[in-house]
């Protein structure tokens, strides 16, 4: 079932340029927006379903990614999933109106919902668990720097070219992916088992409306009642899904798997770590605009150091979970990451820029320590029988997990504007608050043994010996 070295060469480049198309494309819109709102004659504030119909279709799809590729092979469901992401960039580029340009989204988050969980499901079946750890620091450092890259390249097409460049050239890299996923990526199947419909509608509604929920509440569009009603709404859609799921029997995410401590606490640790990670690439091109009168490009340039921090900690990350454990480790790494982002609680306009780049460099390395730790960790005790389940639930979480690091943070700003003062200080107070969170996560690494994890180290360090 394993193809050749040759070949298995190619699937961790595969897999990275997965994540990097859509960790770029999930930041590059947001700089573009006041543009394209222009081209489109609509109001800025109401282009937010532009964003919201791409991550809500994402967050929903997801589940079905797995059952699809055991179904019907993870190459022809990789081509199939890069090549409507592809076809929805182009209908983005072309759309004349905001009707049309959210149904293009929409065909592009059916792609993308498939794209990174299929591919990184590819690699967890071809690779074995003590070469799985570097693999994945490999393919997760694009997906780091797409986040930095996006709102700084969307300021560039947008100032020196169109807005639709920032869907263009999604395009040559989409050909190129198809490209290679037919000459390297495997074609794994698993027996045939019935779709869970009905547990789809539950979990993928209920991801829904709980993510909606918090964004409701962070963009006050409509009342406070309404945003609870949205959240309510998606937790008993959850909690119908559990009962739903302990009577079938082939769910479309098994519960027992939540059964191995390693996937729950990964998952647990994923959520509620990332609330800290995913609010700063938010908040701090807003602040460094909003609150200290940088430019857009300035902003943009200002995060630059975070993505090159990121990409110098996976030479690291290795020998740091060698040396202190996965526990040690992710205990560690969620204090400092928060400790960090509550001092950018500090930064004042006047200091001198160095003081505001060198945590940044500092975060970017701490961040790449924690999620290639955390995904690893988190797949490390799963066998063939649940792998697909458990990957697609770690897609699930991860994207959604970025998305409430952006409501909750904007629900969290939102709080302190009610109170009066200056703007800048709301932002200081809402960092402040996201780093104590942040360390409060900490405490859920707690619950790995020292032990765990060591399957992934030390047979690779026996084949080294």
């Amino acid at each position: 079932m394993i193809k050749s070295a040759r070949s298995m060469a190619g699937l961790p480049w595969i897999a990275a340029m997965a994540f990097f198309m859509q960790s770029l494309d999930a930041t590059i819109l947001n700089t573009a927006l006041p543009a394209i709102a222009q081209s489109l004659e609509r109001s800025p504030l109401a282009m937010q379903s532009a964003i919201i119909s791409y991550t809500l279709t994402v967050a929903m799809l997801i589940p079905v990614s797995g059952w699809l590729a055991d179904r019907f092979g993870t190459r022809k469901v990789f081509i199939i999933a890069v090549f409507l992401f592809s076809l929805g960039s182009l209908a983005c580029a072309l759309s004349g109106s905001l009707g049309i340009l959210v149904a293009s989204r929409v065909v592009q988050g059916i792609g993308g919902a498939m794209m990174m969980p299929v591919a990184r499901l590819a690699l967890l079946r071809a690779y074995p668990r003590s070469e799985l750890l570097p693999v994945l620091n490999f393919v997760t450092m694009p997906g780091l720097v797409g986040p930095v890259l996006g709102p700084l390249l969307g300021g560039v097409l947008v100032t020196w070219a169109t807005w639709h460049w920032i869907f263009l050239i999604n395009i040559p890299i989409g050909i190129l992916g198809i490209f290679y996923a037919r000459k390297y990526m495997p074609d794994f199947t698993t027996p045939k088992r019935r779709f869970d419909m009905l547990g789809f509608l539950l979990f993928g509604l209920g991801l829904v409306g709980i993510s909606s929920g918090i964004e409701l509440f962070g963009e006050r569009v409509v009342s406070s009642l309404i945003a609870l009603a949205v959240l309510l709404t998606g937790i008993v859609l959850l909690l119908l899904y559990i009962a739903h799921a302990r009577r079938h029997p082939s769910p479309l995410i098994p519960l027992p798997i939540f059964k191995t401590r390693t996937f729950s606490v990964g998952i647990v640790g994923n959520i509620f770590s990332r609330l800290g990670t995913g609010s700063v690439p938010f908040l701090m091109p807003l602040m460094l605009q909003v609150g200290f009168g940088y430019t857009a490009l300035l902003a943009g340039c200002m995060m630059a150091p975070t993505a090159l921090g990121s990409i110098l900690a996976k030479s690291t990350v290795t020998g740091v979970l060698r040396g202190f454990g996965y526990r040690k480790t992710l205990v560690g790494i969620s204090v400092l990451i928060g400790i960090l982002v509550a001092s950018f609680s500090l930064q004042s306009a006047h200091w001198n820029i160095l003081a505001l780049l060198i945590p940044l460099f500092i975060l970017g390395m701490a961040m790449s320590t924690q999620f290639t730790a955390m995904n690893t960790i988190t797949l490390a005790d799963l066998n063939d029988g649940n792998a697909s389940s458990g990957n697609s639930m770690l897609a699930v979480t991860q994207q959604l997990a970025i998305g409430f690091g952006v409501a909750v943070s904007a629900a969290v700003l939102r709080f302190y504007e009610g109170f009066g003062g200056d703007t800048l200080q709301h932002f200081h107070a809402t960092f402040l608050t996201m780093g104590i969170i942040t360390v409060l996560s900490a405490l859920v690494f707690l619950l790995l043994k020292p032990g765990d994890g060591r399957n992934l180290i030390s047979n690779r360090d026996k084949k080294k010996s």
